[in-house]
């Protein structure tokens, strides 16, 4: 462009800053009326973390979207503690070691019109005993339900199992009608829930739709209903924050925080590790002393400052912050001794972008295993492309987030899932008989104290192996406009939304 001189330069940089200051102008308010359209439709915009991996199959992770939207109900529900509550069970009892009677609340519809009973619960849950794959909370366990009357049933476990209740209010046992189990390849979702949400629509991994269901059991819900986006790219998400394009949006990146308001980011402490795994199964690191040498190159720190902006905490295990009563009881470890690896020992370092932190951490632990002496090479894609080559073990090491009481509100059922030799989550492919031996002792262990000590006996034991290698416990930071109230911060990922959550001084707002 040519240079401007005198008047006519001064007259091109105003027009350019009028131009500029419409354009604002003008996006400024067609976000408002945006939100202007939702608050009068009363529906809610929400943008998600992750697409569905399989269609909103209740059996798989997606399960914990259905609860997340309040559409998908369960037996039992836990309270903040972890403690087994009513649901659609309104009571419980232990009749021998390995039979329990659940007495079923009455007046309960489904979205499509049946009526919740006995035969529906049987249906749903053998269901997801035969599911292939199983649910996660059923790995390694064995259950089997029969009606007792229209109302109670009797479920009979393989093994004794204090935590069945809380096994029960997993997402991944949710109770949906028995139409939902009628094409055994794919359960549907779609209008066969029992909560104040019905799920009306599925539009592939773009987005999903939920009105409110006047049928509901309890309390009506306040919002006319959800229109769920999945939005992988955190940087699109904060986005949508910012312009008032989504009222509530799933774990914004740490990176995108400081340009947001303070008043509209909620951190939320979560019982989330970011965790590398190293494969056990194949060299280099079926070799305990290179496993040793990889965890000593590990600086935690760095990638809290780095990458996580402080808004982290330092992993001392597997359990973090969340459970107070982890740090406490910690136990000594027995690691094995550090050997440098050979000139030229070449890994695989993988992980996903879903989660917008972990392809920068990426970049940081194959610095520090470079340093180290390894040669890395990394292997960086979105989850569901790579979840599938993880759990195979094609990859030396992979970087995840995961929640470490995902499941049953409990630890052991997660260690269970990534440690055990039966894991259906063992990335690591680990089968040690001293891990899977503190499991088992774990898992027999009513709730209290001497169930909390046994589950730290077994993180040691894993530890021990140097198969994973904790770094640092997540804060999900959730983003919320400032005219939507009750939204669920739950550090459990269970809930999200419920009846409760409404749009109020929405004009103040704006």
């Amino acid at each position: 462009m040519p240079k401007l001189k005198g008047l006519t330069q001064f007259i091109f940089q105003w027009s350019l800053s009028g131009i500029l200051l419409l354009l604002t102008a003008c996006s400024d308010h067609d976000a408002s009326q945006q939100v202007t359209e939702r608050l009068e439709s009363n529906r809610l915009h929400l943008a998600m973390l992750q697409p569905p991996r399989s269609g909103l199959n209740p059996f798989s992770d997606d399960a914990f979207k259905l609860s997340r939207w309040s559409t998908a109900e369960t037996l039992i529900k836990l309270n903040p503690e972890g403690e087994p509550q009513p649901f659609l069970a309104t009571e419980w009892t232990q009749i021998d070691p390995l039979t329990w009677r659940f007495t079923l609340r009455e007046g309960v519809q489904f979205h499509n019109g049946e009526t919740l009973n006995s035969e529906q619960v049987v249906t749903a849950l053998t269901a997801a005993t035969q599911a292939i794959p199983r649910p996660r909370i059923l790995d390694g366990f064995t259950l089997r339900v029969r009606a007792e009357g229209p109302h109670q049933v009797i479920v009979k476990t393989q093994v004794p199992d204090p935590l069945l209740p809380n096994r029960l209010s997993s997402p991944q046992l949710a109770i949906l009608a028995s139409e939902a189990y009628t094409n055994t390849k794919h359960v549907s979702p779609v209008g066969t829930g029992t909560g104040p949400f019905e799920l009306t629509r599925i539009e592939g991994t773009r987005s999903a739709h939920l009105d409110r269901f006047d049928g509901y059991w309890g309390t009506p819900a306040k919002l006319a209903g959800i229109d769920a986006d999945f939005v992988p790219d955190g940087t699109a998400r904060a986005a949508a924050l910012r312009t008032g394009d989504a009222d509530l949006v799933e774990a914004i990146p740490v990176s995108q925080a400081a340009l947001i308001d303070d008043e509209l980011i909620h951190e939320v402490p979560m019982p989330r590790t970011n965790t590398l795994y190293l494969n056990t199964r194949k060299p280099p690191f079926d070799n305990p002393a290179l496993r040793a040498a990889a965890r000593e190159a590990i600086e935690r720190a760095q990638i809290i400052k780095t990458v996580y902006e402080n808004r982290a905490d330092i992993a001392e295990g597997l359990l973090g912050p969340a459970l107070p009563w982890a740090a406490t009881l910690r136990q000594p470890i027995q690691y094995p001794i550090a050997e440098k690896p050979a000139p030229g020992t070449q890994i695989t370092l993988a992980t996903f972008t879903d989660r917008a932190e972990l392809p920068e951490v990426a970049v940081l632990v194959a610095q520090q295993l470079t340093e180290a002496g390894f040669t890395v090479t990394q292997d960086i894609r979105e989850y569901a492309n790579i979840e599938s080559d993880a759990l195979a073990g094609r990859f030396d090491a992979f970087i995840l987030s995961r929640a470490t009481v995902l499941d049953s509100g409990d630890p052991v059922a997660y260690m269970k899932s990534d440690f055990s030799c039966s894991g259906s989550f063992n990335i690591a492919q680990l089968c040690d008989p001293k891990v899977d031996q503190a499991l088992e002792k774990a898992a027999l262990i009513p709730t209290g104290s001497g169930r909390k000590e046994a589950i730290m006996e077994a993180e040691a034991a894993i530890l021990s192996t140097d198969a994973a290698i904790p770094m640092l416990h997540e804060r999900v930071i959730q983003g919320e406009q400032a005219y939507l109230k009750e939204a669920i911060r739950d550090p459990r990922e269970r809930r999200l939304i419920n009846q409760n959550t409404q749009f109020v001084d929405a004009k103040d707002s704006l």
